[in-house]
């Protein structure tokens, strides 16, 4: 029997049109792939931080189940459920949302450190340090920032616990906004 050539009709309009649009199957999986890494990341997000990121219900519920999951297995499926609502809701702005939170996660833990060093400093230079913080930040307490300073070389030497030096850094974390 004679084979019957078929044209097959395609439903992909010219090459020009197709090229913009055209995802290979590798990059659909390195995107499905990447959705579910973000949705393991906001699974280790508290309920508090994953409300203010505004998500769909059935995503949130999602989330909130995979941090309970203990399975391996189970865990693997949840990932790939969350990976598909990401894909069916808006997952650009949810990155962009993570994102945010993140670049906010790392200046207040650098304001937290500038204000440590601050402290440090404080304990061991004395009123040069006090009064460079003055000359930075003519807002401050000379007399409250030298009286805590003095309590804290105190209680170092006589070997008790840091209490002023904890108050210090108290001080400054209310007296130096975080920019």
């Amino acid at each position: 029997m004679a084979k019957k050539n078929f044209k097959r009709q395609s439903s992909f309009q010219s090459d020009d049109e197709t090229d913009e649009h055209y995802i290979s199957k590798s990059q659909a999986k390195r995107d499905v792939e990447e959705l579910q890494k973000l949705g393991g990341k906001l699974v280790k997000l508290s309920k508090s931080i994953l409300e203010s990121f505004e998500l769909d219900e059935k995503l949130m519920d999602a989330l909130l189940l995979a941090q309970n999951i203990n399975s391996n297995s189970a865990t693997r499926r949840q990932a790939q459920l969350i990976g598909k609502l990401m894909r069916e809701s808006d997952s650009e702005k949810i990155r962009q949302k993570y994102e945010r939170y993140q670049n906010q996660a790392v200046e207040a833990n650098a304001h937290f450190h500038k204000l440590e060093s601050y402290r440090d400093q404080l304990l061991s230079r004395g009123d040069s340090a006090i009064n460079q913080l003055l000359n930075n930040y003519p807002d401050l307490d000379r007399s409250r920032l030298r009286q805590l300073q003095r309590n804290a070389i105190k209680e170092t030497e006589l070997k008790k616990p840091p209490k002023s030096a904890r108050q210090i850094f108290q001080y400054l974390k209310e007296a130096i906004p975080e920019q």
